[in-house]
């Protein structure tokens, strides 16, 4: 029985955000709630380091909202629905990495053409989201491994 069971739901699933793993369970939701942290962060910080004048700055915080709302919706003791949640996560964090690197060598080679450095911010926050995405399927893809392996899926 869940020490939680006595309170409301809504009251016993945020308490469950900061309980502790049990199991393996809602463990990668937990992190994907980490990741949604860092990304909504960089994106603030991007927009307002730009003093607010380039929307652009803000898809961070859009994509790590996405993911912030999948990772709360994993946290879940249904095991149907904590997988869906956190297959859509990972697939929102994959296109999320590749239109991020696309855009990554397509505003360098164009600031190359021109004869121009590249905005160092935007630059800097491009390769921080790449790779906070990229770090955060690697740990997704280990971990939807291990439970197969486990034969418990």
């Amino acid at each position: 029985m869940s020490p939680f069971a006595s309170l409301p739901s809504r009251a016993a699933s945020m308490l469950l955000v900061f309980s502790p793993c049990t199991e393996g369970k809602c463990c990668v939701a937990k992190v994907t709630l980490v990741f949604a942290f860092l990304l909504v962060a960089l994106g603030l910080v991007g927009y307002l380091g730009t003093g607010s004048q380039h929307s652009t700055a803000l898809i961070p915080t859009w994509i790590g909202l996405a993911l912030g709302v999948g990772g709360y919706l994993a946290i879940s003791p249904k095991e149907s629905r904590r997988k869906l949640f956190m297959h859509a996560n990972v697939t929102i964090a994959l296109l999320g990495f590749l239109g991020t690197g696309v855009e990554l060598v397509r505003s360098y080679v164009h600031a190359s053409a021109v004869g121009m450095p590249p905005n160092q911010i935007a630059l800097a926050s491009k390769i921080t989201l790449a790779s906070l995405l990229l770090i955060y399927i690697i740990l997704c893809v280990r971990s939807f491994i291990a439970a197969r392996r486990s034969g418990k899926v």
